[in-house]
């Protein structure tokens, strides 16, 4: 589990125009992101990176196409693997900034993904100066905020600002945060946890969306995602041997209260030419129980988000209650 290591940065950005956003603007700052991604990296406009001789040295493609490698031990029959970024969305409900105004995002990086720091910091530039939502608002990137860790032994990892629009300089950033760091504050669970959905979230089982969330089916999707997260950006593949008994132990956790709602938005997909429906469950479930072997997972969940859709900040949660 010391393996797993991910960076969050926080930009800050200043709107030039007016800038119209949808009700969730999650897939408007990733549809933008990724074009503006494309633009400056890729070295065959308007080729499809499946066709393309770089497609296993891209930076591009390993970011947003993320493919299956040739040697890879698991997902063989599948065309891709988890995305290692997310983006978190600014989560207040307004839909337009003006000339002047000031908003900001997240973004975690996963595994190797840190190394290109750079590259992502100059796609959300170009993205400023292309312009995202209707009528393409610009703004301007004002600077970048390392998150850092909760804790390092026993010095406190700060958050700073690793880069200034004005300067264009890029500082040195904080190691990236393990596993064993966001334990260190909350090495323990208590009897009952309230987990909060603040992003819908979509969570398949037995091949059906659903939001009943028994505990086994929150842990079983938040598992898998983390392993598959492990393996592919952070070279390292989790022991799974003791899973199955690990999720049939989770079907002794208790639901105490439920108040999750479903919330439906759709995004329009450039690829597919189409309008597609992304909603998700939102709201907060309480769980109760001997929680002590699942809170490593629940606790890194908050920072990686449960779920599909993780690349527009779907799936994100917090712990709201830690007693009990």
């Amino acid at each position: 589990m010391e393996k797993f290591y991910f960076s969050r940065f926080t930009f800050s950005v200043r709107c030039k125009t007016t800038i119209l956003l949808p009700s969730y603007a999650g897939s408007t700052l990733r549809g933008g992101f990724g074009h503006a991604f494309r633009r400056i990296i890729c070295a065959f406009k308007g080729k499809e990176c499946t066709d393309c001789l770089f497609r296993g040295q891209c930076v591009y493609a390993y970011v947003f196409e993320t493919p299956i490698p040739a040697d890879a031990k698991i997902m063989r029959k599948y065309t891709a693997a988890p995305h290692p970024f997310i983006l978190e969305p600014f989560t207040n409900s307004r839909k337009s900034y003006q000339e002047g105004e000031d908003f900001s995002f997240g973004l975690t990086l996963i595994g190797r993904a840190t190394d290109y720091l750079p590259y992502f910091i100059y796609a959300f530039e170009e993205l400023g100066r292309i312009g995202i939502g209707k009528g393409r608002g610009k703004y301007e990137l004002r600077e970048v905020t390392d998150e850092g860790g909760e804790s390092k032994g026993n010095s406190l990892q700060k958050k700073r600002v690793i880069y200034s629009g004005d300067t264009k300089l890029l500082t040195q950033t904080n190691p990236p945060i393990q596993w064993p760091d966001i334990l260190i504050n909350h090495p323990s669970p208590p009897h009952a946890i309230s987990v909060s959905f603040i992003t819908p979230t979509r969570i398949k089982y037995k091949n059906s969306l659903t939001k009943e969330l028994e505990f086994h089916v929150f842990f079983r999707s938040l598992l898998r995602r983390i392993s598959l997260l492990s393996y592919f950006h952070c070279n390292h593949r989790i022991d799974d041997s003791g899973f199955k008994d690990l999720i049939q132990r989770a079907r002794d956790i208790k639901t105490v209260k439920r108040t999750l709602y479903w919330h439906e938005w759709e995004r329009y997909s450039n690829r597919q030419k189409t309008r597609m429906k992304m909603g998700g469950f939102m709201g907060e479930i309480t769980y109760k129980g001997k929680l002590a072997e699942f809170w490593p997972y629940i606790r890194l969940g908050e920072y990686v988000h449960v779920g599909k859709g993780s690349g527009f900040g779907l799936g994100r949660y917090r712990i709201e209650n830690k007693g009990g």
